[in-house]
């Protein structure tokens, strides 16, 4: 039957309308996609008839895999966290600078673990010291990486992403604590070696199930000792051998040096939040009940710290000071990731409490030290990172919703537990810390001699984003700014 004969002829009622055979070719062109896809899913159905029907074990694989992988991204994500942090609290001449080691730092980092960190960390299963094969992630043998072969354990590319990407952090908290005054150059050297030997070695110890911390008790679930305290030791070695900016100090006064933009800084915290959640959630490694026991006890973790800030510099200054309620906000968090599996509720609002309190104290002594710190990197992930850390061996609960039942449950001694695992974690706070504070010496004194650490004093005062960059963050912005202001003010007069 030919089309035509769905066609009438024009007259009054139909002129001005669209002749009847358009709809029903619209109609038609409609059905063409539904049509497709019912052709793909009946052909998809046909074939899975004849593939190997989905074991529960492949179901649970794809499930944790996927979640680590998110996990991941989340983490990975924390960089922009850093990045607006570090720019936030940092001077408006030096943003570019902060920004470009954020966003290079990962980049550099990602190689240096590929190549060799990652190997160092989780190979060498007899070894209680540092891995030493499977190198480039060239052994095709998950076993040599610890891991259990898909779908029992994670897929080599997911578990070296998410390990990756903490890595990265360690290095990203140097960063701020050297900030405004420190050579690129020098600063992207220091990450290359620390996260390819330093960080690698440490984490063998920890969460290498032959290293020898974790062999004899050592609990760091997610990394206060691991990931916030390397990175803290070494952030505070470097800022002692860097020295304080120019006019940060002068006699017994501590001169002001306030961020350029708060917002910034705020939406990092923000940034870091939802991170966290990635950073100790996925750190279960695999999709199950504990998760969102995790992810609660961390947030209970991270509001305590925000809120014991806020009350703390009310209490001693008459006003909340949101520098403080933000690094508050994160000392609560690196606190509570050592022990977010093995505390329950009342112990990690307790362990965010106290690490918010001790934050504020601890910006505090670093300036009468006359230690540097721009955005308070050492308070918030050495100091609170050794906390959560001894908190485990204090608050662990082995009657908490995940532990309960379990073999080798981890008790604390205010749950009845004794000593032994308040030891642990004092012997591993002390290994980890000695052996970064050598590292970091040997480290920062070897990049000084060869590059020199420091910039010129007439780069740091003109600013690291022209000295370094040859750019600005806020070009002709500022200027038009000025000029704008400078134009109300005359014509007020």
């Amino acid at each position: 039957m030919s089309l035509s004969v769905f066609q009438s002829k024009p007259n009054s009622s139909t002129k001005g309308k669209k002749p009847f055979i358009f709809r029903i070719s619209s109609y038609w062109l409609a059905c063409i996609p539904l049509v497709a896809i019912i052709l793909i899913t009946w052909n998809t159905a046909a074939v899975a008839q004849d593939a190997k029907p989905l074991t529960p074990e492949d179901v649970q694989g794809a499930l944790n895999t996927t979640w680590v992988l998110v996990a991941a991204i989340l983490v990975i994500f924390m960089n922009a966290g850093f990045a607006m942090l570090e720019g936030g609290f940092c001077r408006r001449k030096n943003v570019v600078n902060v920004l470009a080691k954020n966003l290079l730092v990962f980049a550099l980092t990602t190689i240096a673990f590929w190549a060799i960190g990652f190997s160092v960390m989780f190979s060498g299963v007899d070894s209680g010291f540092a891995g030493n094969e499977g190198f480039f992630l060239s052994s095709s043998n998950p076993a040599v990486y610890g891991l259990e072969r898909y779908p029992q354990g994670l897929p080599v590319a997911v578990f070296f992403l998410y390990q990756a990407a903490f890595a990265g952090t360690a290095a990203t908290i140097v960063s701020g604590a050297v900030a405004e005054r420190i050579r690129f150059v020098s600063y992207a050297i220091f990450s290359l070696l620390l996260t390819a030997i330093a960080y690698p070695i440490a984490g063998h110890w920890i969460a290498s199930q032959s290293g020898w911390l974790n062999v004899q008790g050592f609990h760091d679930f997610a990394g206060s000792t691991m990931v916030h305290s390397v990175g803290g030791w070494a952030a505070l070695v470097g800022a002692i051998l860097l020295g304080a900016r120019e006019g940060r100090y002068t006699d017994d006064r501590v001169n002001p040096m306030p961020g350029h933009n708060m917002s910034m800084a705020t939406l990092g915290c923000f940034i870091l939040w939802i991170g966290w959640f990635g950073f100790n959630g996925g750190s279960e490694l695999a999709a199950n009940e504990a998760v969102p026991y995790i992810v609660l006890t961390t947030n209970l973790g991270g509001v305590s710290g925000a809120l014991a800030a806020t009350l703390t510099t009310w209490l001693r200054d008459d006003q909340p000071d949101l520098s403080m309620i933000i690094n508050g906000t994160l000392a609560g968090f690196v606190g509570i990731t050592a022990g977010t599996y093995v505390v329950d509720y009342f112990g990690a609002v307790f362990i965010g409490l106290v690490a918010g309190i001790m934050v504020v104290f601890a910006v505090a002594i670093l300036d009468n030290l006359k230690i540097d710190d721009p955005v308070g990197a050492i308070a918030v992930h050495l100091v609170c990172g050794i906390w959560g850390t001894l908190a485990v061996g204090l608050f662990a609960n082995p009657n908490n919703l995940l532990q309960r039942g379990t073999e080798n449950a981890i008790a604390g001694l205010f749950y009845n537990g004794g000593v032994n695992q308040l030891i642990s974690q004092i012997i591993g706070i002390a290994a980890v810390g000695a052996f970064m504070v050598i590292f970091s010496i040997a480290t920062w004194l070897l990049i000084k001699l060869v590059f020199g650490l420091r910039v010129p004093l007439k780069a740091e005062i003109d600013g690291l984003d022209i000295s370094e960059h040859g750019m600005e963050a806020y070009n002709g912005f500022v200027v038009e700014s000025d000029m704008i202001g400078t134009n109300l003010n005359s014509s007020d007069s």
